[in-house]
């Protein structure tokens, strides 16, 4: 962790002419748009893997008519489906869990009062009057919402907010149209009523980015703006992968 604490140090220092004492938060800000750029081919394979999926779902429905009575036979005649078609069904997942140790080495850096037996500078770095290692709660008892620090978390929830609205409403029109990403058509209605959980969770997806708030309130201000920064370049990641609109379905033979 000593070596990525250098890092930002680093980073922070190339930057503090610009930025001048919120240099290590723009730093944060710059060391998570270049892991995002590390993962965006993932994120461009996911994209096909989606297109590749809403492709399928025709195929599909009729593989669940067909093995309705005999869930085991079902799953192992979609995985193959998949095989032959090369498509991965986990592939969606893939960038969020290759960013997962670069958000918990925020979170592990900036929760930790020392690094090598020695105190924890990095802490002492604010974004404008909000230390870079408090949470918002810290800011409710150190200035109260409107506080100096809490005007700072408040900006931040205002950004995640947008963001999440604009994924609600991407969403929605997924689901609507089939597009990439949406569940599938036979995976609603009478469908999801014979696959217990599956009609909540539909309903439930367009509602996941607002839980994106509870994550920036609960963790260090650092570990916030990288997810804050990484959930809005996810935003227009998608909406530019996606951009050419909904896979139209192929119409089943008779």
């Amino acid at each position: 962790m000593s070596v990525f604490a250098h890092l930002v140090e680093q980073l922070a220092e190339l930057l503090r002419p610009l930025f001048g004492a919120s240099a290590a938060a723009a730093a944060i800000v710059l060391f998570t748009a270049l892991v995002r750029l590390l993962v965006h081919p993932l994120s461009r394979a996911a994209a096909r893997g989606q297109r590749a999926q809403a492709v399928l779902r025709p195929r599909i429905a009729e593989l669940r008519k067909k093995h309705a009575k005999d869930p085991e036979k079902l799953q192992k005649a979609v995985l193959e489906l998949h095989r032959e078609e090369k498509v991965s069904p986990v592939a969606g997942c893939l960038p969020s869990l290759f960013q997962l140790p670069a958000f918990f080495l925020l979170y592990h850096l900036f929760s930790s009062t020392t690094i090598g037996g020695e105190a924890n500078g990095l802490l002492s770095h604010e974004l404008f009057a909000a230390p870079l290692g408090d949470r918002w709660a810290d800011a409710l008892s150190g200035g109260g919402v409107f506080g100096e620090a809490g005007v700072v978390y408040l900006a931040l929830f205002a950004v995640v907010a947008a963001v999440a609205w604009f994924n609600y409403g991407r969403t929605k029109r997924m689901m609507a149209t089939g597009g990439p990403g949406a569940l599938p058509v036979a995976d609603t209605g009478e469908q999801a009523q014979q696959l217990p959980g599956l009609g909540a969770v539909s309903k439930l997806m367009p509602f996941m980015s607002f839980f994106t708030l509870i994550t920036v309130a609960v963790v260090p201000l650092a570990a916030a703006l990288y997810v804050v920064t990484s959930t809005t370049w996810s935003a227009v990641e998608r909406a530019a992968l996606h951009r050419t609109g909904p896979v139209r379905e192929p119409a089943l033979a008779d």
